[in-house]
């Protein structure tokens, strides 16, 4: 009985547990080496993109992609080693991905559109964008929200859908943008002569441009005289600046032709 036992317990070392053990080491190594191939192509893969300047954000979005797939790759490998069938695995993963699209299909949005700005490319990190009725400084696009500094300095994280799927308006792509503001004068202040003066003046100020020249123009007559409108250029990091600086010259050059602060005027007539 003893030795029929002992051969039976070697039988069961020999035909199970000898080359489950070669399975398991096997699979080990298997997942030590695969992790780290799959590290070193996530890393060729990202120097190569980083040596043809491509966007970084896209840069993280193909590296992470590679490596999620390669990883599937390596755990189907690994269970086809202990002879599980990995054509019903690959439906089961197929299945789950359906399930957890739907579960997740806020999240997976935000990265589709995410991917969409990434390649359509409306904005740039450190353009001055608004949308999603948001307006600041683009500091990050990420997988799946974008990060925006208002200014405020109020920093603000939005969702990559909500913001593709609104008006998006980048204030930094064009060279320059216009300032608009307007200047009330009196009836007792010649229009021709306050818009010679006042397109002097504004031209002098810092990062205004000469081309195109600042717009001085009548926009309309009132109770209280005539409405002039004024539109200087400038590029967008000098918005505000030039803005600031239409309005203190426009004060001035009033000030210093002592026009006459502009009120409304009526006329009555008595019937006769």
């Amino acid at each position: 009985m003893a030795i029929e036992s002992g051969f039976e317990i070697g039988s069961i070392v020999t035909n199970y547990l000898i080359p489950l053990g070669w399975k398991l080491a096997g699979a080990i190594a298997l997942w030590i080496i695969g992790g780290w191939a799959i590290n070193l192509i996530g890393n060729l893969s990202s120097r190569g993109m980083t040596r043809q300047k491509v966007e970084p954000t896209l840069i993280r979005y193909v590296e992470a992609t590679l490596r999620v797939i390669m990883r599937i790759v390596l755990v189907i490998v690994i269970l086809s080693v202990f002879g599980i069938e990995t054509t019903s695995f690959a439906a089961l993963i197929a299945a789950a991905g359906v399930a957890i699209g739907v579960a997740w299909s806020g999240l997976l949005s935000n990265f589709a559109a995410g991917a969409f700005l990434i390649i359509l490319r409306p904005f740039k990190v450190g353009d001055f964008i608004s949308g999603a009725g948001i307006t600041g400084t683009v500091k990050e696009i990420g997988l799946f929200a974008t990060t925006i500094d208002q200014p405020d300095n109020v920093r603000t994280t939005v969702g990559n859908n909500k913001l593709f799927s609104d008006n998006i308006v980048n204030y930094t792509l064009n060279p320059c943008r216009r300032v608009d503001l307007t200047a009330q004068i009196a009836h007792a202040v010649d229009p021709k002569q306050a818009i010679e003066l006042i397109r002097t003046r504004i031209s002098q100020i810092p990062n205004v441009q000469k081309d195109p020249a600042p717009d001085v123009e009548i926009l309309e007559f009132n109770a209280a005289g005539t409405k002039l409108v004024v539109r200087p250029y400038c590029h967008n990091d000098h918005y505000w600046q030039v803005y600031f600086d239409t309005n203190k010259a426009l004060a001035e050059v009033g000030a210093a032709n002592g026009w006459p602060i502009p009120a409304p005027h009526q006329v009555l007539r008595q019937p006769v």
